[in-house]
């Protein structure tokens, strides 16, 4: 893991495979109180696997509590950003993956 200034952050898979042209996995920590990043826009599709603690989502201008075993989609081309509401640390592991074709 490394030192982030909300937490922490490993980088597990960053790479193309047979299929796709890039499959990304990473695991973050939020400590309390902080938040992903402002919400952005991100044109795969991604999915976020709560470890432990709890986020709340932010998608498309609606927010949503995530804890413990949650599993959260967001679509391609979604704005989206998570925070830790509470008083521990919270862990969950990003997967993106990106096919090499684009929606505009």
């Amino acid at each position: 893991m490394q030192k982030t200034p909300n937490g922490q952050r490993a980088m597990i898979l960053n790479a193309p495979t047979s299929t796709l042209s890039r499959l990304h996995l990473h695991v973050t920590t939020l400590n309390p109180g902080e938040v992903s990043g402002a919400p952005r826009l991100h044109i795969q599709e991604e999915v976020i696997i709560i470890k432990s603690g709890a986020v709340e989502v932010y998608c498309d201008g609606k927010t949503t509590i995530a804890n413990e075993g949650a599993v959260i989609f967001f679509a391609a081309h979604s704005i989206t950003a998570q925070r830790n509401l509470g008083k521990v640390a919270a862990t969950y592991y990003v997967i993106n993956y990106d096919t090499g074709t684009k929606k505009e």
